[in-house]
């Protein structure tokens, strides 16, 4: 008589259900941290991560154990261009970042992957990731202060928010540092904590207004109100609620000025597939193939555009608690996509999320931007180039000052510069410029 197997299959996906809910807590932090810094929709975010993930896996025929989710790299052009265009234009440019992967998908099929070093070698990545991180640098000073992103207005007094920023960032960088096992894939998730933890005891206490009494009036001219922390957005909203979805508005300067950003993402995308592989024991680069993953980015990316989510990107958390769990089962993704998914429905977990204080994503971010800064630092120092080396002096030079100096071109109507014209510009300048003879 053949043994039963029924139970020991349920007993299997049972297990591989609650490794991708992990997997997606992993994730959660940095996912929604995206959202809640750019202006977008958290659940919608969690909505794309979650089908992005699944689109993927499709593409990818799945056999790699990736979650994607909210990209870090353009955050910066997402502020920018919901505060100059408004969220639906600035679909139309990521809609476009997310073709572009696509376009560089079936160039690596057709000419190899070596293409994209050449076309995008270290001494252009390098600095165009440094600008990201360095142009959002004012802003993430502000919030930790208690002012919002432009610094135009208090939310919160000044000594209350560098407490409160403070804990969060020292409580992220201890994390990092010292944190074991699965809190140490989380510094994020667990800075973020401490620091609403704190926002809540200052308001219980009653010190947040003691504080503020120190102040110079004028200084708190703008302020909005004491309290750090309401409740009354999670009590108002519905437990079951269809995320807010936005569709892209054509805009063509809204791509030229975002596309130039997912060069980045695009160079780390292949180290992220070979970190994976390097887990597994397996080469991802060759099966499926690089140019299936990038595809499955690309079109993630796109999709999520369409929908008013943010860009996809394999996620190096994810990576680090695969290592730990040495979970290699690509269905556990799925899992995590599929919680992800349902997890967009709850209208309060984006309530929640919203409530989360200005310092409190102000100490995160200080953190953050100089981490992708320093990202962009450590691909020139690993490439090993001679960058007093007149050719590499012209290209690195030029993208970080037009770049952080915010350099406008204009034609017409049309305007191109921050990031976007330091990605093009410093392709060009790549293409252009003579390489020093042997």
């Amino acid at each position: 008589m053949a043994p039963n197997n029924s139970s020991t299959t349920y007993q299997f996906r049972f297990k591989d259900s609650l490794i991708g809910a992990q997997m997606m807590f992993v994730a959660f932090g940095a996912l929604v941290l995206v959202p809640l810094l750019t202006g977008l929709d958290s659940n919608v975010a969690l909505f794309t991560a979650g089908a992005g993930t699944l689109v993927f896996q499709l593409i990818t025929k799945r056999m790699v154990p990736i979650f994607l989710a909210s990209s870090f790299a353009f955050i910066a052009p997402i502020i920018y261009g919901v505060q100059t265009w408004g969220i639906p234009s600035t679909m139309c440019g990521l809609v476009a970042a997310g073709f572009l992967y696509i376009l560089l998908s079936l160039c690596i099929k057709a000419f190899g992957s070596g293409f994209l070093h050449r076309i995008l070698p270290p001494v252009v990545v390098g600095p165009v990731i440094m600008v990201i991180g360095l142009v959002l640098a004012p802003v993430a000073v502000h919030m930790a202060m208690g002012r919002t992103g432009d610094g135009a207005a208090w939310l919160v007094p000044e000594k209350t928010a560098m407490i409160v920023a403070g804990v969060a960032l020292l409580t992220t960088i201890i994390t990092s540092l010292l944190g074991k096992g699965w809190f140490k894939l989380i510094p994020i998730l667990v800075g973020v904590m401490a620091g609403y933890i704190t926002a809540l005891i200052l308001d219980a206490i009653g010190v947040s207004g003691a504080i503020q009494s120190t102040f110079d009036p004028g200084q708190l001219k703008n302020f909005t109100g004491p309290a750090l922390v309401s409740f009354q957005p999670l009590v108002d909203a519905p437990w079951f609620a269809v995320p807010n979805f936005v569709f892209p508005e054509w805009n063509l300067q809204a791509i030229f000025f975002i596309v130039p950003v997912a060069i980045a993402p695009a160079i780390e995308h292949f180290g992220d597939i070979l970190a994976i592989g390097n887990v597994t024991g397996k080469d991802f680069v060759k099966d499926p193939g690089i140019h299936r993953t990038m595809m499955g980015d690309g079109i993630a990316t796109s999709l999520a555009s369409f929908l008013g989510g943010p860009p996809n990107t394999t996620y190096s958390e994810v990576t680090g608690a695969v290592t730990l769990t040495r979970a290699f089962n690509p269905a556990i993704m799925t899992w995590a996509a599929i919680f992800a998914i349902l997890l967009a429905f709850v209208g309060k977990v984006g309530a929640l999320l919203q409530t989360i204080p200005v310092p409190v994503m102000g100490g995160i971010m200080l953190l953050l931007f100089g981490a992708i800064t320093v990202v962009g630092l450590n691909t020139l120092v690993r490439a090993g180039d001679d960058l007093t080396e007149a050719r590499n002096l012209c290209i690195v030079s030029l993208i970080l000052v037009c770049g952080i100096g915010g350099m406008v071109l204009s034609f017409g109507k049309f305007t191109l510069g921050g990031i976007g014209m330091a990605g093009i510009l410093g392709v060009v300048l790549n293409l252009v410029l003579p390489k020093k003879k042997a």
